[in-house]
C-alpha cells in the first residue's frame, strides 16, 4: 500500500514533526555520562574502594521546564485514529519524564527516583534470572577476552564491517563515557571509550550489538515517513537493547562470560533500591560475586551515574523477551523500523497497513541464521522465567 500523504493525516503529521523539533535535547546519555570519570576512578582506587566517587556533567543546554510545556501543548484529540492517539500521548510522558531525568542528574535520590519512572527496577524474577545465570561456569577460552587492541583498532574494525550495510555512519572517540561503545542516534554516530582495551570477543560483540541493531535501527527509524520511529517508542530501550544482544547471540559471539556480566547489571541495578552507595555496590561485586576490578567499576559505574541509573537491567529482560518472540517465529524486522518496542508490533504491522509507515529498509545481518553454537546459551534462555 502506498505511504499516506501529509494531506490524509495532517494533524498527526504535524504532531509528530513538532515533537521530533523538541527532541533534539533529549539525548540523555549525553548529559549522564560524568565529564571526570577516569579521575575519579584514580581517586577510588586510591582509597581502596572507600572513598564515594564525586562525578561532574555537564551543564544543560535547555530550560526543561519550557520544554515540558510545548510537549504537552500538543493537540493530540485531532489525531483520528484512537490507538495512534493513545501512543503519541504515552510517548509525551515518556519524553516529559526524560525531560526530568535530565534536569535531576547528579541531583541523588531525586535523579534516581525520575530514572525508576522511566526505566523502572529489577522484579524478584528478574533477580532470580540473574542469580540462576551466575550458578553456571564460564567454559570461554581467555584467549578471545585479552584486552589487547586499541580505539584505533577497534575504529578500522568497525569500519569494515559497517561495509556490509548499504549505509554511512560516524565514528569518533572519547573520554567521557561509561561504556566501551555507545551510539548516539541524533548523529548517526558510533562513539568509542578511547583509551579502553578491547578484546578480540568484545569488538565482535560490539560490532553486531552497535553497528547490527543501534545504528540499523536508527538508520531505518530515520527513514520512516513519521519521525517517531526515529525518536523512540515507549519502553523501547528494553526491545533495542533485547535486540542488540540477540544479534550477539545468533551472531555466535555471546558467551557466558557476556551473560553473567548481564546478570551482575541486574544485581548492580537491584542494589539501588536497597539504599547502596557507590561503594556498597562494587564491594558486592568485587568481594561477593568475585568481579574483576576494572568490570566491577565499570557496572557500579553504570548504574550509579546520574545518582542512581536502573536502566542496565533491562538487557537481560529484553533479551529474553526478544529471544521468545523469535523463538516463537514472530518477524524481527518489525522491530527493526525503527526505535521501538516489542509491545507496539501489532501497531506497527497496522500503521505499515495504513501506509504510516515501510518495513524496515535494513535487516541485521546476524538475524539472517542463527549461527550460535552454545547449548548451553539456549537452556539458560529458555528457562528463563
Amino acid at each position: 500500500m502506498p505511504l499516506q500523504t501529509l494531506d490524509t493525516n495532517t494533524a498527526l503529521f504535524e504532531i509528530d514533526q513538532n515533537i521530533n523539533k523538541l527532541v533534539r535535547d533529549i539525548e540523555l546519555l549525553t548529559y549522564l555520562n560524568p565529564i571526570n570519570i577516569e579521575n575519579e576512578k584514580k581517586r577510588f582506587f586510591a582509597s581502596k574502594y572507600s572513598e564515594n566517587p564525586i562525578f561532574k556533567y555537564r551543564k544543560l543546554k535547555f530550560s526543561p521546564y519550557k520544554l515540558q510545556r510545548k510537549f504537552f501543548n500538543q493537540r493530540l484529540e485531532h489525531i483520528e485514529d484512537e490507538e495512534i492517539r493513545l501512543l503519541y500521548r504515552d510517548i509525551i510522558y515518556e519524553y516529559s519524564g526524560l525531560i526530568q531525568c535530565i534536569e535531576s542528574i547528579g541531583k541523588g535520590k531525586q535523579f534516581y527516583y525520575n530514572s525508576l519512572r522511566v526505566f523502572g527496577t529489577p522484579k524478584e524474577k528478574d533477580v532470580e534470572n540473574a542469580r540462576f545465570i551466575l550458578h553456571f561456569g564460564d567454559d570461554d577460552g581467555d584467549a578471545d577476552f585479552v584486552a589487547q587492541y586499541s580505539a584505533d583498532d577497534a575504529q578500522s574494525y568497525f569500519e569494515d564491517f559497517g561495509k556490509r550495510y548499504d549505509f554511512d555512519f560516524n565514528i569518533k572517540q572519547s573520554t567521557n563515557i561509561a561504556a566501551a561503545a555507545m551510539v548516539l542516534n541524533s548523529s548517526d554516530t558510533l562513539v568509542l571509550k578511547k583509551f579502553h582495551k578491547y578484546s578480540d570477543n568484545q569488538i565482535k560483540v560490539l560490532a553486531n550489538h552497535e553497528i547490527g541493531v543501534h545504528v540499523v535501527t536508527t538508520k531505518n527509524g530515520k527513514s520512516q515517513p513519521l519521525k517517531i520511529f526515529s525518536n523512540g517508542f515507549v519502553n523501547n530501550t528494553e526491545t533495542q537493547e533485547g535486540l542488540a544482544v540477540l544479534s550477539e547471540y545468533m551472531s555466535n559471539n555471546l558467551t557466558m562470560r557476556r551473560m553473567k556480566e548481564l546478570a551482575h547489571r541486574v544485581i548492580a541495578a537491584d542494589s539501588l533500591i536497597k539504599g547502596y552507595n557507590f561503594a556498597d555496590t562494587f564491594d558486592l561485586l568485587f568481594n561477593q560475586y568475585k568481579v574483576d576490578r576494572d568490570t566491577a567499576w565499570q557496572i557500579t559505574l553504570r548504574v550509579h551515574r546520574g545518582g542512581g541509573f536502573t536502566k542496565d537491567f533491562l538487557y537481560l529482560t529484553g533479551l529474553k523477551k526478544v529471544y521468545d518472540f523469535y523463538q516463537e517465529g514472530q518477524d524481527l524486522g518489525v522491530l527493526l523500523t525503527g526505535k521501538v518496542s516489542l509491545e507496539n508490533a501489532s501497531i506497527i504491522d497496522k500503521m505499515i497497513a495504513m501506509g504510516l509507515a515501510r518495513p524496515s529498509q535494513f535487516i541485521t545481518d546476524s538475524f539472517s541464521e542463527n549461527l550460535n553454537t552454545n547449548k548451553k546459551l539456549d537452556f539458560i534462555l529458555r528457562n528463563l522465567k
